[in-house]
């Protein structure tokens, strides 16, 4: 190889690797200490190599200024330079089982907040009047959604944001699984969002999370002429030593409220919703319904 073509490599290399999405944010103080906990093990790893930055930059294929955003705690390191700096530092494996120190740092702190709470609860009650809600979500529909995001958002960031939906879908797999209840307007079912295709497919995953026997999936008709859920959306979560949080537009802008009398509030609105929905096993007749005619 050239020196010329060397450049070149090295310099798709860096564009790739240091695009938009990989930056820490600066008010997520867990983030900013793991990411600069990487890079000091990285760093201290080079030098003990006896490698200056910029040999291990061409050694690497990435740019040095990239390197020295990482190793200074200034930019999220990829799994990929992850692995090809385990492998030109020989470090067998260590560097690249950072891996998983980095992995949680690239969802939002809003993000990881929410999950970290919806893996305590043992009680979801879940409406979501606008899309299918983001825990029955199939990767392909979540990616839809984030594509049609105005301004638009990069390439990086829709997929930032599918992983992260999708980590949140490990509530499903706990044992004991948490007793999940959701709500979905009909129209939410019915709009294309995505094609044919990924609405096929969310439908056929809405039939097969609905047979799981810890969760119940209802359907708010398009025909009913009263609807507590007028005011916007609501999540309730319950934990097991009764403490318990809730979240709706129509209450607090939207933040997290802990207060009893609030929370009474949303509980008041979900039952009167769900009361007013189908029952489950209408709701499969319907979604089913609804997939035969896609």
């Amino acid at each position: 190889m050239s020196v010329s073509d060397e450049a070149v490599r090295v310099g798709t290399e860096t564009d790739r690797a240091d695009e938009p999405g990989w930056e820490v944010d600066p008010d997520d103080d867990w983030a900013l200490a793991v990411v600069a906990t990487v890079g000091r093990q990285l760093r201290l790893r080079r030098e003990a190599a006896g490698l200056r930055v910029n040999d291990f930059a061409v050694a690497a294929g990435y740019g040095a200024d990239l390197v020295y955003k990482i190793e200074t705690g200034k930019r999220i390191p990829r799994p990929e330079y992850l692995d090809k700096a385990d492998e030109v530092l020989d470090a067998g494996g260590l560097i690249s089982a950072m891996r998983e120190d980095v992995k949680k740092v690239r969802y939002p702190k809003k993000v990881r907040d929410l999950a970290q709470l919806e893996g305590r609860a043992v009680e979801l009650q879940l409406y979501d009047p606008v899309n299918i809600h983001g825990l029955l979500q199939t990767p392909e529909y979540a990616r839809a959604l984030f594509r049609m995001r105005r301004p638009r958002y990069a390439a990086e960031e829709v997929e930032r944001g599918v992983t992260a939906r999708m980590a949140r879908k490990a509530v499903f797999d706990r044992d004991p699984a948490p007793e999940l209840s959701f709500v979905q307007d009909e129209w939410t079912l019915r709009r294309r969002l995505g094609g044919t295709q990924v609405v096929r497919s969310q439908l056929e995953h809405l039939l097969v999370v609905g047979q799981l026997p810890t969760v119940e999936i209802q359907i708010m008709p398009m025909d009913r002429e009263e609807h507590a859920g007028a005011d916007g959306g609501i999540e309730v979560l319950k934990f097991d030593d009764g403490a318990a949080v809730g979240r709706s537009p129509a209450v607090s802008n939207g933040r997290l409220v802990t207060d009893p009398r609030q929370l009474r509030i949303l509980e008041l609105r979900y039952g009167i919703i769900r009361a007013q929905a189908l029952t489950p096993c209408e709701s499969t007749a319907v979604i089913e319904q609804l997939l035969g005619e896609t």
